[in-house]
């Protein structure tokens, strides 16, 4: 005999009795088989106990598709009962993913007329809840006509529905235009504004306590008892929570703000109610609106962040509006009570709105106080709003905000790492010309015991800064040395290429940086961009580190054969790289033109090739040795220091036109050595004369033969525009591998809203091989920010005609975009 189906309460106990998944899952099988049963019998009497239970069973995870069509049934019945779980059943079971969901339009539209106050709003819970831009477009003229209905409760839900319809078509902003002026005038503070919590019988009640906390049943309890009380109609309609729903003058402020953040007109139309805005909110500052809206002593905080938000908008690029809301700003500024977490809501608000407005100076000095009054609260939470919102002041207002840096700084040592990352962009960012020594002092303490997460952006950063605001050469050094030996693994790629530049171009001071990498090279070469930059600048000026005449730093006495030993500790260390083991053979081979005495060499298996050249430049070309291993040309540049050097090398380079060349024997000896590896130099055909540009007879000199002149560059092609999103493609044929095609796909976005959720998916033929790399990241900042690029790798061995079919996808103001399209107009010169 079949077990009778069970009811919602004893559903419940035997569920949350099952000892194992198992079991748990046995008893809701068993159950949804009684309900689907329950479902084709047509049982009209008990369908909404069998869809409540079905709900529940979908709240604990498992599928509940089948009961889709049954909430359609239960909406149309005329018993209020059917219609309540028929709506909560919608809600949670249908989304415009399903065409299900466009079945109960008619329903909805048909409520939303009867005029019963608990029907209607049933209905807008939920429209507002998962009408998709069909069920908009066709209820928006429903919605429109309950805006002014005289019932607060219907006009409350019927604004929030309004606001979904807004976010989900833009364009029905004309619709609700005008009944937004009236609303504005509304003194309602009901508490109606948001997704329903619905009022369900008796068994429903015992569900709710069951499910919940204590503290949780005795807060269902007291509001279905008030709810009980205060009710007059036949059928209990919907209620909110008290504590999370604001009124109809919220709603309406809600409401508005949407409209001009989406429609150019609606934001000119609505400057003009700025004053009547400004006057709301001076209310709420001064008397308090209402005592039952007062939290912490602060009347209805949430009303004034929502009229604050709506005045930077109103006043972003308007001078008049401005002005108008600026003595308001102030005083909010001023009177708001700080010594709780609602008032710091209402002065973070005041604070944004003023910095995006056309304000004041002085206010928008009062608001950067407030930020750092703001670093001072016990509360982290405070402190990183306070740390990003000053983040992003400083570019505008640098100089209010540099008077707040030493409580910046103190803000590097918060144990809370997203603190002090804050702390340490802030930091960064507050360096200048004035105080670059003072700051690095700091950052270069707070480097030392950062957490490893931190340290890269620490020790890139401190790189940067010093790169721009260094006040002499020797202090820049001394800064690069200090964070390569204290958090060398963690720096740039450029580092050492750039420290190398640096310290070429200081003449003055080349002994005081061998000697000073030398020290710090025998103390630890476990720091590969330090053992690089050491190895380098040994093998260019270790003459002078055997000289001792540097008077900048304590004498030191060092022989050729420590430094050698040194060199080769490096070579044979397990925690050199290849790269460092060439930086040291290159050092060796230099310092035997340096040094006097025998000629070392040093073979490493990574480094064969160039070992050999060295080798054999020892052997067979022992004369042209000193000319080749000369002192490397300092090499041009672009950085923020190099419009000084180009005046700095203007005045030699007019000296330098009146010396006179070089021999003729030397260059010829240089370009002798071309055919090193060619047998005898002797009948040796010698090639074209080299560029005249510095070092160029040095450029392949390990590079041989001769390499052929590079191809021509081939263009860039643009493949997709749409709303200020755009996808450039540039492409790259290594010369060593002709067959491989190098695609570098770059999406910019020059819109106002970010791009989100990127994806770039390439095809090609099946005669190509292609392979696509990770991108750099999936969301694309708006106005030009950062852009996104991938890598394509594309192999035609044939030489086969180049077809890309590309397709994709993203999210840009909030909708969801898809694009397939095939590119055939790929340069020629990509697959020829």
């Amino acid at each position: 005999m079949v077990a009778p189906s069970l009811k919602l309460q004893d559903l419940i106990e035997e569920i949350r009795g099952a000892k194992t998944q198992a079991q748990e899952r046995e008893v809701i099988q068993k159950e949804c088989a009684h309900i689907r049963a329950s479902f084709r019998d047509g049982d009209p009497v008990h369908r909404h106990r069998q869809l409540a239970k079905l709900l529940y069973v979908h709240m604990l995870g498992y599928p509940a598709h089948f009961g889709q069509m049954e909430c359609l049934k239960l909406i149309a019945s005329s018993r209020f009962t059917d219609k309540r779980v028929g709506y909560l059943g919608a809600m949670l079971l249908l989304d415009e993913r399903h065409d299900a969901h466009l079945l109960i339009t008619n329903s909805i539209k048909n409520d939303l007329s009867q005029g019963i106050q608990p029907v209607q709003g049933l209905a807008l819970c939920t429209l507002s809840t998962m009408g998709s831009a069909e069920m908009c477009r066709d209820l928006a003229p429903e919605v429109e006509k309950l805006l002014l209905q005289p019932s607060p409760y219907v006009r409350k839900k019927a604004i929030l529905t309004a606001v979904h319809m807004i976010r989900k078509v833009p364009e029905l902003s004309s619709v609700f235009l005008p009944p937004c002026v009236h609303l504005l005038h509304e003194r309602h503070h009901g508490k109606a504004v948001g997704l329903p919590i619905l009022c369900f019988s008796s068994v429903d009640r015992r569900i709710e306590n069951r499910m919940g906390t204590p503290a949780h049943r005795r807060r269902v309890a007291h509001t279905h008892r008030h709810t009980r009380n205060r009710l007059s109609c036949p059928w209990p309609p919907p209620f909110t929570s008290p504590t999370l729903t604001p009124g109809i003058l919220l709603g309406t402020i809600t409401l508005i703000t949407e409209l001009c953040e989406r429609s150019p007109a609606a934001l000119r139309h609505f400057r003009k109610v700025v004053p009547q805005l400004v006057q709301i909110l001076r209310t709420l500052v001064t008397t308090g609106y209402s005592t039952e809206h007062s939290i912490s002593g602060v009347s209805d905080p949430f009303l004034q962040v929502q009229i604050l938000r709506l005045l930077r908008i109103l006043g972003r690029n308007h001078e008049e509006s401005s002005e108008t809301m600026n003595d308001l700003l102030a005083q909010v500024a001023t009177n708001t009570d700080t010594s709780r977490n609602a008032g710091n809501a209402v002065l973070f608000e005041t604070v944004l709105t003023i910095m995006d407005i056309r304000s004041a100076a002085g206010l928008r000095v009062l608001a950067v106080n407030i930020l750092g009054r703001f670093l001072l609260n016990s509360d982290r939470n405070i402190r990183y709003v306070a740390l990003t919102s000053l983040l992003r002041l400083v570019q505008s207002d640098h100089s209010a905000v540099q008077r707040h840096r030493p409580t910046v700084v103190d803000c590097l040592q918060e144990t809370d790492a997203s603190l002090s990352r804050r702390a340490l962009e802030l930091s960064l960012a507050l360096v200048n010309s004035s105080n670059v020594r003072a700051m690095m002092q700091e950052l270069q303490a707070f480097l030392e015991s950062c957490p490893p997460d931190l340290r890269a952006d620490c020790a890139s950063g401190i790189l940067l800064a010093a790169e721009r605001f260094a006040p002499t050469k020797r202090w820049h050094i001394d800064t690069i040395l200090h964070v390569l030996t204290t958090a060398g693994t963690h720096v740039r790629d450029d580092a050492v290429a750039n420290l190398t530049q640096l310290i070429g171009g200081a003449q003055e001071l080349h002994a005081y940086s061998v000697r000073r990498l030398y020290n710090a090279l025998a103390e630890d070469i476990s720091q590969q961009p330090l053992v690089q930059v050491a190895a380098w600048c040994i093998g260019e000026y270790g003459d002078l580190l055997l000289e001792g005449n540097c008077e900048e730093i304590e004498p030191l006495q060092v022989d050729k054969e420590e430094v050698l030993a040194l060199l080769e500790k490096v070579l044979q260390s397990h925690m050199s790289l290849p790269a460092t083991r060439g930086y040291a053979l290159t050092a060796l081979m230099k310092l035997s033109t340096r040094l006097q005495g025998d000629n070392k060499s040093c073979l490493d298996v990574e480094l064969q090739q160039r070992a050999v050249e060295y080798d054999t430049l020892f052997r067979k070309y022992e004369h042209m040795r000193a000319a080749i291993l000369e002192k490397m040309p300092l090499v041009e540049r672009d950085g923020p220091q190099a419009d000084e050097e180009a005046k700095e090398s203007k005045a030699a380079a007019q000296l330098s036109e009146a010396a006179p060349a070089p021999t003729e024997p030397q260059a010829s000896q240089l370009l002798d050595l071309l055919d090193l590896l060619d047998g005898a130099s002797g009948d040796a055909q010698h090639p074209p004369p080299l560029h005249p540009s510095p070092g160029g007879a040095l450029v392949y000199l390990l590079d041989l033969p001769c390499a052929p002149p590079p191809p021509a560059p081939i263009p860039d092609l643009k493949v997709f525009e749409r709303e200020g999103v755009q996808l450039n493609l540039s492409f790259i044929r290594p010369p060593e591998n002709p067959a491989l095609l190098l695609i570098t796909a770059t999406a910019t976005n020059s819109s106002e809203g970010d791009v989100t959720d990127f994806i770039c998916q390439a095809a090609v033929p099946k005669s190509l091989q292609l392979q696509l790399q990770a991108p750099s990241g999936n969301t694309v900042p708006a106005r030009g920010g950062l852009p996104i690029t991938q890598l394509f790798r594309i192999l035609n061995p044939n030489k086969a005609p180049l077809r890309l079919k590309l397709r994709l996808t993203y999210n840009h103001f909030h909708q969801s975009v898809q694009e397939i399209f095939e590119v055939n107009n790929l340069p020629v010169e990509s697959w020829q």
